[in-house]
């Protein structure tokens, strides 16, 4: 992933087009996503990143249940 893009954008635009992500690790000030496939969830890619508003967007994220 490019570090020039904005994180959270690239998850949102991945959600948005039916993939899913998933957290691979939380260190306290670093996340690590896999960006995977929607037909299955085979790891395509991972995005990594220290961005305090994708720290914020995932944690918030996996502590919500979303709606089924």
């Amino acid at each position: 992933m490019s570090d020039a893009q904005d994180p959270v954008e690239i998850l949102t635009r991945w959600e948005d087009h039916g993939a899913v992500w998933r957290v691979v690790d939380r260190a306290p000030s670093r996340v690590t996503v896999a960006l995977c496939r929607c037909d299955g969830g085979e790891e395509v890619d991972r995005l990594v990143s220290d961005d305090p508003d994708l720290l914020s967007f995932v944690d918030a994220r996996v502590r919500t249940p979303r709606s089924p």
